[in-house]
């Protein structure tokens, strides 16, 4: 840690909150500026916090797509019900993705339905759970973003059961943050980048934002100092003018190459191509599918599963889309806080621990209770 990092060595200390938010209310804002962050863990840090609330006026911290549960289509999850409803077998899925609706159901539903639907803390469970069962095909659904795609890949590299197989839905976030500015959805000025997607894309995976687009961004911690601070550095770049760069805050963490094993793993194991995002679309080059020596291991193949072309994506009156691309907020939805719920979810964003309506229902104003 250098002199610079050390003078933020006490993460929740009001003191040094005080005087990060000192700092942002002496900057002088020309213009209305946006910044968006890509990760669920900030938003549910922002919003635990209160951190909008020491933003000053003019500033916007909005959440893009950075909840893997939330931008996996309602296909991905109609795959994994579809295999829930063979004989002699077991889904298995992170806890995220177990209420997540599809239609009328969800894997929850399935589960109380008497089907064999079992949560799992990470791939090496569900290779047990198969290698315990030789009697039954064992299906993990493998959604995440790189930092979980790292594990998947290596525990199928490591060898698994004859009887193991997954749907892959997994994830990469540089094309996503390349197809939001692309596009051009609403004026994002920088980036908070992900803490943990940085752990393995280190600060040199985000190259093509410093070499192509020449867009300012940092990549943060979770703890409120953290967070003000790469605001406050953030805004301060965007301040200074051209030229831009992808600057590592989280230093602590977060190295310039980042897990080049992990990445290697993926690479082996996976290939990238289009993929679709919950009520986005396709995007190029964002989705992970596996290679050709690894084609055993897929459920799709393995198990006949095909993607419904009537999953749908977006229910009646749900706006998650729209707050995943940072086009709207959680509260301006109608269903928020009244017909969507942590306990009766319309919508993914309201599931996930990583979701923006989840955290923003769990963090509201004690005056705003529903």
């Amino acid at each position: 840690m250098n002199e610079r990092d050390s003078l933020f060595g006490s993460f929740h200390d009001p003191a040094v909150a005080a005087g990060l938010m000192a700092r942002l209310g002496e900057l002088t804002l020309p213009r209305p500026l946006a910044l968006m962050h890509v990760c669920g863990t900030h938003e549910h840090s922002i919003a635990k916090a209160g951190i909008r609330s020491m933003l000053p006026e003019g500033m916007r911290l909005i959440a893009g797509p950075g909840c893997p549960v939330c931008v996996c289509p309602a296909a991905d999850i109609d795959l994994a019900v579809q295999a829930a409803r063979r004989k002699e077998t077991i889904v298995t899925t992170f806890g995220d993705m177990f209420r997540v609706p599809s239609g009328n159901t969800s894997l929850e539903l399935m589960k109380a339905d008497g089907y064999d639907v079992r949560v799992v803390y990470s791939p090496l469970d569900a290779v047990r759970i198969a290698s315990e069962n030789p009697d039954k095909e064992v299906v993990f659904v493998a959604v995440g973003f790189e930092t979980t795609a790292g594990p998947i890949a290596a525990s199928i590299k490591a060898g698994v059961p004859k009887n193991f197989s997954i749907i892959p839905s997994m994830r990469l976030v540089p094309p996503a943050l390349e197809f939001l500015l692309q596009n051009g959805r609403g004026s994002i000025d920088g980036f908070i980048l992900p803490g943990h997607v940085s752990t393995v894309l280190g600060r040199k995976g985000y190259s093509i934002l410093e070499e192509k687009y020449g867009v300012p961004a940092v990549i943060s911690g979770f703890e409120p100092v953290d967070l003000l601070r790469g605001i406050v550095e953030l805004t301060e770049m965007i301040l200074a003018g051209p030229p831009f760069s992808v600057l590592n805050l989280y230093k602590r963490v977060i190295s310039e190459e980042g897990n080049t094993r992990a990445r290697e793993l993926i690479e082996e194991v996976f290939k990238a191509g289009p993929s679709n995002w919950r009520g986005i679309g396709s995007i190029p080059m964002s989705g992970l599918s596996l290679r050709a020596g690894y084609s055993g291991v897929d459920a799709l193949a393995r198990l006949n599963l095909v993607p419904s072309p009537d999953a749908e994506d977006v229910k009646p009156g749900c706006i998650c889309h729209e707050v995943i691309l940072g086009e709207s907020e959680p509260e301006q939805c109608p269903l928020f806080g009244t017909g969507c719920t942590p306990r009766k979810p319309h919508g993914p964003c309201m599931v996930s621990s990583e979701g923006t309506c989840r955290a923003r229902y769990q963090y509201r104003p004690v005056g705003d209770m529903y």
